[in-house]
């Protein structure tokens, strides 16, 4: 057999083999779509506060119903969107929650760094070969954090593991201002019931030319159970009610984020957070949903 063929046979089978993982990588993220009954579980575990007075964050556990519709698919992107489905069951009330969406060997980061601000770094090929970027976004589709990691498929199991930079969540800015940073280690795992989003955080005191402070560590513990699609029948609905808005909007944050550049948000406009703004049944075409947008961006 001569060189000329050998290399070739090299090719397929090296081409099969990363075909053959990303196959795997695809099915495994799309796993996460579906109804599942969610039970949400965050405890602060160890503090190193200097401060004698100071009290932890409350052990926190909720459960909800949530719906995760697949938006888009294409060989190099999964986009994700939640929907919780709360109240009376004969008739629920829909709250738009967050997006996630994969990006194959992304290149292209938003990284938070405190004070409503992402920085953009361009990463090398080298970087994130065969890696999937997780990007997830706020209610209101704008930024919140990412990470990349490659998906690992071993011993029955399937997982993806990154740590980046966030900002504070929900259940804790109203409440906490005594850090500004979340440090989020996530690791999500497909299992036989649906999946869990396993992570160890650290809440992080981050100012300028001075080194992070970890305040506290937290563990969280959100498990994902399947149920048949039918209990999430009015969340499916008002997704296909709405999703030509939030295509829009969608559309719009693509342009922003294709500036490749630093990003800085008002946390309020004329008095009232962005999702408050595009959340309005007034609110529904292009021109306005762009100047509302345009509207936070201070740089």
């Amino acid at each position: 057999m001569n060189k000329s063929v050998l290399i070739i046979f090299a090719f397929i089978f090296y081409s099969t083999g990363v075909q053959s993982q990303k196959s795997e990588d695809q099915e495994a993220i799309k796993k996460m779509c579906g109804c599942f009954e969610v039970t949400f579980n965050f405890a602060e575990t160890f503090n190193y506060s200097k401060d004698s007075l100071y009290k932890p964050s409350k052990t926190k556990t909720e459960k909800a119903l949530e719906w995760a519709q697949l938006v888009k698919e294409n060989k190099n992107l999964i986009s994700i969107q939640h929907l919780l489905q709360v109240g009376n069951p004969s008739s629920p009330h829909i709250i738009k929650h967050w997006r996630q969406d994969w990006v194959y060997q992304n290149q292209n980061f938003y990284t938070y760094n405190g004070d409503n601000t992402w920085i953009y770094e361009n990463k090398s090929k080298n970087d994130v070969k065969k890696e999937w970027s997780q990007k997830v976004y706020q209610v209101d589709d704008s930024p919140r954090y990412e990470g990349t990691g490659r998906w690992i498929h071993l011993n029955g199991k399937s997982y993806w593991e990154s740590t980046t930079d966030a900002p504070l969540p929900r259940r804790e800015y109203t409440k906490r201002s005594d850090y500004n940073v979340t440090v989020r280690g996530n690791r999500h795992e497909i299992t036989d019931y649906g999946w869990v989003h396993d992570q160890d955080n650290k809440k992080v005191i981050r100012e300028a030319d001075k080194q992070d402070y970890i305040l506290a560590h937290e563990k969280g513990y959100n498990t994902y159970v399947r149920v048949p699609d039918s209990k999430c029948k009015a969340a499916k609905e008002w997704w296909l009610s709405n999703t030509s808005k939030w295509k829009t909007v969608r559309s719009k944050w693509a342009k922003v984020y294709a500036r490749r550049k630093t990003l800085s948000l008002k946390k309020k406009v004329k008095n009232k957070p962005l999702y408050k703004h595009l959340f309005s049944d007034k609110v529904s075409q292009e021109e306005e949903i762009g100047e509302i947008i345009e509207s936070f961006i201070k740089n």
